[in-house]
């Protein structure tokens, strides 16, 4: 188990009474608010010193009043020191508007304008790669959220946006209840090759089996991503509470340091601490 405080990368947290959320209708587990209070229950004994807040996909129209939301959360739990939410980046220059608006916001760190529920060309449409492109000129970066078929055409999206910090969240979501690795693995070393690339270890208990998967399932699937980002590259992230489909909050804490035995502790700290303050430049 880990000994140290950690940085979660990955945290939801909403009120369907304050904001809709049309996803949540037909997951009776989610619909119902998780807030911080929430949050912190189900850690457990888990030592949460920092959390990263990520968009939840509430009406597109709301998302201004997701960050202010978010916001005003942190005077309740101080632990929010980043945010990244959701922005019109398809606008192309049109984006501009809202990026004005959300980086005048010191929580907010990136963007994430969710890919893995549009067409494979989504993320290749001209307007689209200039709105990503523009997040350089706002010192934000880009969480990336996928399907594993969407990989090829967010390689070459990453390729022509050099100067952009990406990170691919839950390591690009792989078929694991099926245990697909291919073309993934080969994917994966391909962006992992482009220095402007991190990889958030996430969300994978939700790709899996969610009744009977077993942490070797898992296993190879992290194996490879070190071997491929290493571990200045790799951070640890919750999912919570969506990670609930599958599992509760320490049982995935558990299943990832299992699957890091035998790293240094200097590695460890990295992949649980220090990698997510200098990639989301906390605090």
């Amino acid at each position: 188990m880990i000994d140290f405080p950690i940085v979660d990368t990955h945290v939801h947290l909403w009120d369907p009474d304050n904001l809709r959320y049309p996803w949540l209708d037909g997951t009776p587990l989610l619909n119902r608010a998780y807030l911080p209070e929430d949050y912190t229950r189900f850690c457990g004994s888990v030592d949460v010193e920092r959390i990263v807040f990520l968009q939840c996909d509430c009406e597109f129209s709301q998302f201004i009043e997701e960050v202010e939301w978010v916001t005003s959360l942190v005077r309740q739990d101080p632990r929010i020191q980043g945010m990244v939410p959701w922005a019109p980046l398809e606008k192309g220059e049109g984006a501009r508007e809202a990026l004005d608006v959300l980086s005048r916001n010191r929580l907010v760190k990136g963007v994430r304008r969710i890919i893995q529920s549009e067409d494979v060309v989504f993320c290749l449409q001209p307007d689209f790669v200039r709105g990503v492109r523009l997040l350089e000129e706002y010192d934000l970066c880009f969480d990336i959220c996928i399907y594993h078929v969407h990989l090829a055409n967010t390689i070459e999206m990453v390729r022509q946006c050099p100067n952009v910090r990406f990170v691919l969240d839950h390591i690009g979501k792989p078929d694991i209840k099926h245990r697909v690795t291919v073309p993934w693995k080969q994917e994966i070393a391909h962006l992992a090759g482009m220095p402007n690339v991190w990889c958030k270890v996430s969300g994978m208990v939700t790709e899996a089996d969610h009744e009977n998967w077993t942490r070797e399932d898992l296993r190879p699937y992290i194996d490879h991503v070190v071997d491929c980002f290493g571990f200045d590259r790799i951070m640890f992230g919750g999912d919570w509470p969506v990670a609930r489909l599958a599992c509760e909050y320490p049982v995935w804490v558990e299943t990832l340091a299992w699957a890091l035995e035998g790293c240094s502790e200097d590695e460890m700290r990295k992949v649980f601490h220090d990698n997510a303050i200098a990639f989301y430049r906390l605090g």
